[in-house]
């Protein structure tokens, strides 16, 4: 495959619109989008649930082939990954887009709607979100409006949005200035078990110039954002054991062993009073040079507003600021569970306590060694490590046991930000919002792609679009409609760079 910069350069496209010339396009079509947009959310998509996947599969498939793209399906271990071609250009460059459009679970019961797979519109008043009807777009104001339902912006909503801008292109026969490749993940809320595998097997299918990630939101401040890595992740399960079954805590309180105290002197001997990881080693091979601190410091800054949205006003120490505490692994409780709770609770001691873990890695962490940490860690405690539940015997054998098992999903990526290709994309959304896009050297969150810049070289950033607070994995997600409608806008004005 040709080199993507050595053969053609990118330049912004001028046809004479004027400012933002694409604004009140993206505008019409966009909301003209929403009967569809409403219709692809209307489709169950819980990850954990086959079914629901292949009618998400079966109507994205209609959506791509009546673009005229040709849909091939890559078959792995666990689920088929899509990968939708058009070939817009002779000899022309590559670019993929990838997107996941697998869900999280829902709680219905958390939900403050009736079906979270029914999009619903709400407008903001005061602190709250208050249910208005569709006809509300009638007025033409937008700014407070949100779309409620489960995938809006995770990632239903990007992938209608890319959707609209080609389908406004086709309409007016306007052809996109490189080739173009969908790559459509169904499972990455599991772990997108089969990507690896489908790398290694179908790497001509999957090969490009360039790789851009449509998942994750924008910067707070609401600027253009480009991503250029994320953390990967691994999990822990640490389980704790004390009597056999739980037994009365009058009969035998100050006797039995407790296995959530035990439990929470394993967790809470991980960190300091700072938060940072006490475990040798964790943060081993990681240097912030000047050019990271250059990145790293030319975000806006956001602490007060994470404080204010989050309501904490301590938080951990790793880094100097939010964006430096990004490039350090994390070591994370994500759930703790031991007896029961509320107006369940008993006077027990519980037989077991198990807590949930995870941590995110970045490029310099090997993830086996950071696991490792936490197993010699406990053995240092004096606990015998498993990986399995214990026999009679090894309850028997061992007064301190802990079962140990770990995950490990996917590696973090990073792509230069000084990139030809980075420094392509950055120009080509100041020239047309003047304004700089925000540069985040790390994103806190993971996304399945490592293996795309790892086994075929393909340089990957993230092209965020969807407001950060959108209750992501959530309860009660959203997508705020001014987003909506400039990532439609934002779509249109890279597909139509023009090459020179």
């Amino acid at each position: 495959m040709k080199n993507f910069f050595s053969i053609v350069c990118f330049c912004f496209l001028s046809l004479g619109y004027g400012q933002r010339k694409f604004e009140s396009i993206a505008e019409a079509i966009g909301i003209e989008s929403l009967s569809k947009f409403k219709f692809f959310l209307s489709l169950p998509n819980d990850a954990a649930n086959g079914d629901e996947i292949l009618k998400n599969i079966d109507w994205v498939r209609i959506q791509l082939e009546a673009l005229g793209f040709e849909v091939k399906s890559l078959e792995t271990p666990t689920r088929p990954l899509l990968v939708a071609n058009n070939q817009f250009r002779k000899n022309a460059p590559t670019i993929s887009f990838y997107i996941h459009l697998d869900g999280q679970a829902v709680d219905r019961s958390k939900w403050l709607q009736d079906d979270p797979y029914t999009a619903v519109l709400k407008k903001k008043q005061g602190n709250e979100f208050v249910t208005v009807g569709w006809e509300a777009l009638e007025t033409h104001s937008y700014d407070d409006l949100r779309i409620f339902a489960r995938s809006a912006s995770d990632d239903k909503g990007p992938f209608v949005m890319l959707l609209t801008a080609l389908g406004y292109l086709k309409e007016h026969k306007l052809i996109p200035t490189f080739n173009l490749k969908l790559i459509l993940d169904f499972e990455e809320e599991q772990s997108s078990a089969g990507l690896p595998y489908a790398v290694v097997n179908y790497k001509d299918d999957l090969q490009a110039d360039l790789l851009l990630i449509l998942d994750g939101p924008l910067h707070s401040s609401g600027l253009p954002t480009l991503v250029f890595g994320n953390r990967g992740i691994a999990s822990i399960t640490l389980t704790t054991y004390g009597p056999l079954t739980p037994q009365h805590s009058g009969h035998y309180g100050n006797y039995l062993p407790n296995p959530a105290l035990d439990l929470a002197k394993i967790l809470a001997s991980m960190k300091d009073d700072e938060g940072r990881v006490v475990l040798p080693d964790f943060y081993k091979g990681i240097t912030i040079d000047a050019a990271a601190k250059k990145v790293l410091n030319g975000v806006p800054e956001e602490e007060k507003a994470i404080k204010a949205r989050t309501q904490t006003l301590r938080n951990d120490q790793v880094g100097a600021t939010y964006q430096e505490s990004l490039q350090y692994p994390s070591l994370n409780i994500r759930g703790i569970q031991s007896g029961w709770v509320g107006d369940k609770a008993r006077t027990i001691i519980p037989s077991t306590a198990t807590a949930e873990m995870d941590i995110r890695l970045v490029l310099e962490s090997k993830p086996e060694e950071l696991i490792q940490a936490v197993k010699n860690h406990i053995e240092k405690m004096g606990y015998t490590v498993l990986d399995h539940i214990p026999s009679s015997s090894e309850r028997m054998t061992y007064s301190r046991l802990v079962t140990l098992n770990s995950k490990i999903a996917y590696p973090a990526f990073r792509t230069n930000t000084e990139s030809k290709e980075g420094l392509w994309i950055a120009e080509v959304l100041t020239k047309y919002y003047e304004k700089e896009p925000v540069i985040i050297r790390t994103s806190g969150g993971s996304v399945p792609i490592s293996p795309f810049v790892s086994e075929l070289g393909i340089p990957a950033i993230g092209l965020p679009t969807v407001n950060l607070d959108n209750n992501q994995h959530s309860p009660n997600e959203n997508l705020s409609l001014p987003n909506y409608l400039n990532g439609i806008e934002t779509f249109l004005v890279v597909l139509t760079s023009k090459l020179k």
